[in-house]
């Protein structure tokens, strides 16, 4: 049974990161703050009126956490926080890492080296044959496969590195099965590998919520292989995603003729890896420090990150009126409104994440900031 300390900072850690505005990058800076999540969600209501909010910022009751962990004990599953020895330390090193993981299967697959498998959903029986082989021949080496449980090639590569190891990582709970025809794909993993996500139970996965998918699968993984994409295919979000963490970039190039060529195309002009067998990638997996120097896109903001924030007093309301006169639709950058404003930098950190957290400034690539227009 869970301590009841380790239960009620579970707890605190779901709540504060399923908060209202609160992103991973905003938890982290909420937690460095005051010290601890709990310390943190007792700070929120002050923190959104500081920051201009009259209404109160909506986290999740305590009763409904403590329900779903019990749920999900229940199902086999664990939850896996940020700061546990078991959080993989890789995904800890990306830009925005989930601050809990929730996982049914097998936990100790995520202390082994892994590289991470994607591409198209309607994959040719060629490109599937290849991926499954390819999973196949990564396990055999020692590496643990990891994927999105999709149609296509991710599937394919489930399969073949099932009986070596491999992890599946959901868009929506833990629970649900999408899609549904591998269902028993799904119970396999569950039974042999290891289902992984950072959304609460039974929520159906949307749209806006693959991309956080695939950076836990970009995150994972030392690099990630890319068999068949269209240029619009969420693999190559993924592909991108590994790229700005400094993951290798792997792509299997295929004919012009196929649009689900274009993709993996298109990468390798961007220079990533041009690889036709499973012993390309290992040959580069092992050369150390390798890192594939892909044409980054920014990525999506959440949160800012100036560093540890000082516990100093909270600003001047003078301070923020400064701030948020000289914001506007247009983003500026963070340094030249410390400039503009005559603000310590220790202020700006206050001030932003308390409009943060009061919904009224959003981040842009770059480090610049603008007001969220109503």
């Amino acid at each position: 049974m869970t301590p009841r300390a380790d239960r009620d900072g579970l707890i605190a850690r779901l709540r504060l990161a399923r908060a209202e505005n609160v992103g991973s990058r905003t938890y982290q800076a909420l937690v460095r703050r005051f010290g601890s999540p709990e310390a943190a969600l007792e700070a929120l209501p002050e923190m959104t009126r500081r920051g201009g909010r009259s209404r109160a910022i909506k986290a999740p009751d305590p009763e409904s956490v403590a329900a779903e962990v019990a749920a999900l004990s229940k199902l086999g599953g664990v939850l896996i926080a940020s700061d546990d020895s078991t959080y993989p330390e890789l995904l800890n090193q990306i830009y925005d890492p989930p601050p809990v993981l929730t996982a049914l299967g097998d936990p100790t697959l995520l202390s082994r080296p892994m590289v991470g498998m994607v591409g198209a959903r309607n994959a040719s029986a060629a490109g599937r044959r290849f991926a499954e082989s390819m999973a196949r021949e990564l396990g055999e080496a020692g590496y643990v496969v990891v994927s999105g449980l999709a149609r296509g090639i991710d599937t394919a590569s489930h399969h073949g590195s099932l009986a070596t190891g491999t992890i599946a990582v959901l868009a929506g709970g833990i629970d649900n099965i999408y899609p549904p025809e591998n269902a028993s794909l799904y119970q396999s993993i569950a039974e042999q590998g290891l289902l992984l996500c950072d959304q609460p139970l039974g929520l159906t996965p949307r749209s806006g919520h693959f991309p956080r998918r695939n950076r836990i699968v970009a995150g994972l993984a030392l690099g990630v292989v890319v068999v068949e994409a269209t240029e619009r295919s969420g693999a190559l979000i993924t592909a991108r995603l590994a790229a700005e963490n400094g993951r290798d970039v792997f792509a299997i190039p295929g004919s012009p003729g196929d649009p689900r060529a274009r993709g993996p195309n298109r990468l390798i002009k961007d220079g990533a890896a041009l690889v036709e067998s499973t012993e390309d990638v290992l040959s580069l997996l092992r050369e150390p420090g390798r890192s594939i120097p892909i044409q980054p896109h920014e990525p999506e903001p959440e949160g800012f990150d100036f560093g540890p924030i000082p516990d100093d007093p909270p600003p001047s309301q003078d301070a923020q009126q400064r701030v948020l006169s000289a914001l506007g639709a247009t983003p500026v950058e963070v340094d030249e409104l410390v400039r503009r404003c005559q603000v310590t930098a220790s202020e700006a950190q206050i001030l932003l994440l308390e409009l943060e957290l009061a919904g009224r400034v959003e981040r842009h690539p770059g480090n610049r900031i603008s007001l969220i227009s109503r």
